[in-house]
């Protein structure tokens, strides 16, 4: 099967392309990417000549590149992980969010829209932020929770989301959506809680945390969330949310804490500064849909995740300094040029 994937440099694109080159042959692979600062070719460098694996540099907003590619490459399935996906940023910059998040879907959906004959499924990448926040006591999100999202980005989102909705019920498209929690694991970039406050401990510099910091979040390791991707494009029923969460609630403060005795430091690094706005007190995911229909639950438990991940960071201190100082953006932009364009 040939796919679309967009956003493949990033974190969660970059692990799902390496799960799908590891261990499922049948697919072919082109990877729509920006290159912007968090799409990273350092993620995928030992898979750049990989026989099915093919790099487009390019915008998702670009609908004649995206049509090009559909038409070319005879593609028949689009999975749209690119987006923007920093609520702070959002906050600072909402118009580029809007802009990759929003009309960056409408151009996909166009464009499969025009090749259904061809394309047999689109799965749209979204996140639990757009059902908006819980209570401590509250029951966790499912699929049929309204959605209420709360920031500039989870706006975004939620606005694809239910662009991806429109075209199944108005052009009768099959487009599956995958709502997810928490991501962690190897390759995510160093600005996100869990690879910030590693480099941090790691230097003995000042650990930021919002308000309290008993703000929860429920955690997936990066490999469950791919796992739950590729079931959702095989299994999933078009028009259909799935939720995807790793049952690992944990509140931000309590995983500095985890992070510091994990790291051998004490807690005196821990700096409270002020909250962000419009901050979500909690999320959680009820994933029983996605047990009952694709056969799906997390394998990794917390603390064999946490510990495989802070491994990683560690053991990738130049991968880590190269994100932080862009310098592979102009490294592979020369050294693969012809593959970046």
């Amino acid at each position: 099967m040939n796919l679309l994937i967009t956003g493949g440099l990033g974190f969660i694109g970059s692990n799902f392309i390496r799960l799908l080159l590891e261990k499922y042959p049948k697919f072919e692979i082109w990877n729509l990417d920006a290159m912007t600062y968090a799409g990273n070719p350092e993620n995928l460098h030992d898979y750049v000549n990989h026989s099915r694996y093919h790099f487009v540099k390019g915008s998702i907003c670009n609908y004649e590149l995206v049509d090009y590619l559909l038409s070319e490459y005879n593609i028949e399935a689009i999975i749209n992980f690119a987006a923007e996906s920093h609520v702070d940023r959002s906050i600072s910059n909402p118009d580029v969010f809007v802009d990759t998040n929003v009309k960056g879907t409408l151009t996909l959906l166009n464009a499969f829209k025009k090749y259904r004959h061809q394309v047999q499924k689109y799965v749209q990448i979204s996140t639990d932020e757009v059902y908006g926040h819980l209570g401590f006591n509250d029951p966790a999100f499912t699929e049929k929770t309204p959605i209420h999202p709360r920031s500039p980005y989870s706006s975004s989102k939620a606005s694809a989301d239910m662009l991806v909705q429109a075209f199944f019920h108005t052009y009768q498209l099959p487009v599956v959506i995958t709502r997810c929690s928490n991501n962690y694991g190897p390759y995510q970039f160093p600005e996100k809680l869990i690879p910030l406050m590693i480099r941090n401990i790691q230097a003995d510099k000042p650990l930021p945390v919002y308000g309290d910091g008993s703000n929860v979040r429920d955690w997936i390791h990066v490999t469950d969330h791919c796992r739950g991707i590729l079931s959702a494009l095989e299994k999933g029923t078009p028009g259909e949310v799935y939720n995807f969460g790793g049952d690992a609630e944990v509140s931000n403060l309590n995983m500095v804490k985890y992070l510091l005795k994990a790291l051998g430091k004490g807690e005196d690094l821990i700096t409270f500064v002020r909250d962000r706005p419009g901050h979500d007190l909690r999320y959680a995911m009820n994933f029983e849909k996605a047990t009952k229909e694709l056969g799906w639950r997390p394998q990794y438990d917390f603390d064999t995740g946490m510990q495989e991940t802070i491994k990683w960071y560690l053991e990738h201190d130049e991968w880590v300094e190269h994100c932080i100082t862009g310098e592979y953006l102009e490294y592979y932009s020369k050294q693969y040029g012809t593959k970046l364009t």
